[in-house]
């Protein structure tokens, strides 16, 4: 496993690798990885030729007053981690070589970044598409792999891609979870005594409103209720959003009965710590 620090000698290698006809997969992470982004790469490795994984913690995705100087990092565990996933190449570049003096240029979504995280997180997910697309410059993949429980960062990069003509096939992959349903996330080291088991109520609500469809409820305005009834009785916790949406265009849906498939989408604070989970309520 080789460990890359610069853009061009990562664009060295991939054109090098390209030559010879083989396929890059491209798994981009913020690093201090568990079992979510251990999937991404078994994903990549099933599909592609050679795998590359970044470890980037993006200061542009960070607003003034989050957790950037305190999110968790590890590079020699993670390191070790994709070692054994047999993963070709770690890109780890320094943020003065991401954003260099004087850089100036971003890349911005404007319309299905206006909901949900959007709206609690001005300019996150400027930051997500500007440091995403400078990473695919610089690792050139033919197919890159991103997380099904970042579902607007998901649908996001799809919008860049199309936009702007980018020859790279974003594949989604599902949600991981730990034995007793909390999606995984870097973000639960967070979590401290009985915030844990508080944290819970994300899954739970989630199934409560899988049940309630299941037994014939539509009515959209019933299904919000019961999942945020879920989480406000639970203790340490503090509804940051509960929404209902397209899954496609993330305009949200607060009223009349659901049809086809719809995105569940919630976020959470649990203490401190900020948690996001989702579904998809299929009629």
């Amino acid at each position: 496993m080789e460990i890359v620090r610069g853009i061009k000698e990562l664009q060295t290698k991939v054109t090098a690798i390209k030559k010879t006809g083989k396929k890059v997969g491209f798994v981009p992470t913020m690093g201090y990885l568990h079992e979510g982004h251990l999937t991404l790469v078994r994903e990549a490795k099933k599909e592609c030729d050679v795998v590359i994984v970044s470890i980037f913690v993006n200061p542009l995705q960070f607003g003034p007053k989050e957790d950037f100087s305190k999110y968790p990092r590890d590079f020699e565990r993670d390191c070790k981690m994709l070692e054994a996933e047999n993963t070709d190449i770690v890109f780890n570049p320094e943020p003065s070589e991401m954003y260099p003096e004087g850089f100036q240029t971003f890349v911005e979504v404007t319309e299905v970044t206006k909901t949900l995280c959007g709206t609690s997180r001005p300019g996150h997910f400027r930051g997500v598409t500007t440091v995403v697309l400078k990473l695919f410059n610089a690792a050139k993949p033919d197919k890159a792999f991103f997380g099904e429980k970042d579902f607007q960062q998901l649908v996001t990069i799809r919008r860049m891609v199309k936009d702007l003509n980018l020859s790279i096939e974003i594949i989604g992959v599902p949600i991981v979870r730990e034995p007793d349903g909390l999606a995984m996330s870097s973000r639960n080291t967070y979590l401290k005594g009985d915030e844990r088991k508080s944290a819970l109520c994300l899954y739970r609500s989630i199934l409560v409103a899988k049940e309630y469809v299941a037994k014939g409820e539509r009515n959209a305005k019933k299904i919000l209720a019961v999942v945020q009834d879920v989480i406000e009785n639970t203790p340490l916790t503090k509804i940051d959003y509960v929404k209902l949406c397209n899954p496609d265009t993330l305009e949200y849906i607060e009223d009349g009965e659901l049809k086809g498939k719809t995105l569940l989408a919630l976020a959470v604070f649990v203490g401190g710590t900020r948690l996001i989970d989702n579904a998809i309520l299929e009629v």
